[in-house]
């Protein structure tokens, strides 16, 4: 399953030096706008201590974690949507993403230069998102005025029901509203897919700070931005972009202690994998074994059936059951055995929910 976060924000707010830390990549992440061109892509590994349990049980050849993908998309400024920086180049990118990481400067650096002249982080905000809902205001408007008179002449049903849709997410970007807080039904939501606009994505905004604020998690700037995402019921991880591209340099032993340091239990970059992984609805199963273990990332609510494809077309063709244990079980009692012999090894059907931490073997015949 390839899923994708893309992280936008205005230039110079630290978006290429934090994806640097997240991918361990060495792009360029100059002091000038538009340092990044092309959207670069690089897979990340959600971290998750299970595995590690699950590699001194097994003794694997191979052990396989899951991932999804980070997009490093070019800085956006104001008039993107009219063509301005890198303009429709940027949306349409910003339109391959499943979810967005909107990168916030909370901070005031006389060294790095800021696009707009000074440091306000909801002025930042509203131009990136009032940018996001002109540019799908654009796609609205021209859909409709491209199928409106057919479908007035033919009276097609399809055609007219779309037409209202299109008028309804029309209406609410017209009162800069995004698209993702309005109360769609399932069939609404259907008819608007395929357009693929920016504002229906989920979002969640990283508030990059200096090392200074770490230890407190939070300053003036960061306050305003948790208070603005609130009444957009997203998401805000509060971190330091260049101290999370040290952090990825050490090793396990010295970045704890780097952690300990700075006041903090854990790195806003795992802060940040895991707030996107949720936010894009994922969880993990797990297939065990002395050849691999791996991990393996599915959108929450799919069956048992539909999680075996993704392993493997032919399993799910010819699944006939998924023997699961809970993965707690499994460390609780550390044996394969004794999981069954307690009776928490669970033979269930093609339409079993699966959950996160399920440890599943598929019985299938093709």
């Amino acid at each position: 399953m390839s899923l994708k976060a893309g992280i936008v924000g205005l230039p110079n707010v630290g978006k290429s030096t934090l994806f640097n830390a997240i991918t361990k990549k060495n792009i360029l992440a100059a002091n000038y706008p538009f340092a990044t061109i092309d959207p670069n892509v690089g897979v990340v590994t959600v971290p998750d201590s299970r595995l590690e349990f699950l590699e001194n049980l097994y003794h694997p050849k191979s052990l396989v974690p899951t991932t999804f993908e980070f997009t490093d998309i070019a800085g956006l400024v104001k008039g993107a949507s009219k063509g301005e920086g890198l303009g429709n180049k940027f949306l349409s990118h910003i339109r391959e993403v499943d979810a967005i990481v909107e990168v916030v400067r909370c901070f005031k650096e006389e060294n790095i230069i800021h696009v707009e002249g000074g440091v306000d982080p909801i002025r930042d905000i509203e131009i990136i998102n009032l940018e996001l809902i002109l540019a799908d205001l654009e796609i609205i408007e021209n859909r409709i005025e491209k199928i409106a008179k057919k479908a007035e002449t033919t009276k097609d049903k399809i055609a007219l029901k779309e037409i209202e849709i299109l008028n309804k997410a029309k209406e609410a970007l017209l009162e800069n509203k995004a698209l993702r807080l309005i109360d769609f039904e399932e069939e609404e939501l259907l008819i608007l897919k395929p357009f693929h606009f920016i504002t229906l994505k989920p979002l969640i905004y990283a508030a990059n700070i200096l090392e200074d604020d770490i230890a407190l998690g939070e300053n003036e700037y960061t306050k305003k931005v948790s208070e603005y995402a609130s009444k957009e019921n997203a998401g805000v991880i509060t971190m330091c972009a260049k101290i999370e591209s040290e952090l990825v340099e050490l090793e396990s032993e010295d970045k704890i202690a780097f952690l300990n340091d700075l006041g903090i239990a854990s790195s806003g970059l795992d802060k940040l994998i895991f707030a996107t992984y949720d936010l894009l609805g994922l969880q993990t199963f797990f297939t065990v074994g002395s050849d691999e273990v791996r991990a393996w990332t599915f959108k929450k609510g799919m069956n048992a059936k539909k999680c075996a494809g993704l392993i493997h077309s032919d399993i799910e063709r010819g699944f006939i059951k998924a023997e699961i244990m809970k993965f707690n079980d499994l460390e609780e009692l550390k044996d394969e055995k004794k999981v069954q012999e307690s009776g928490k090894l669970n033979l269930e059907g093609k339409d079993y929910t699966m959950q996160d931490g399920d440890i599943v073997y598929f019985r299938f015949n093709v």
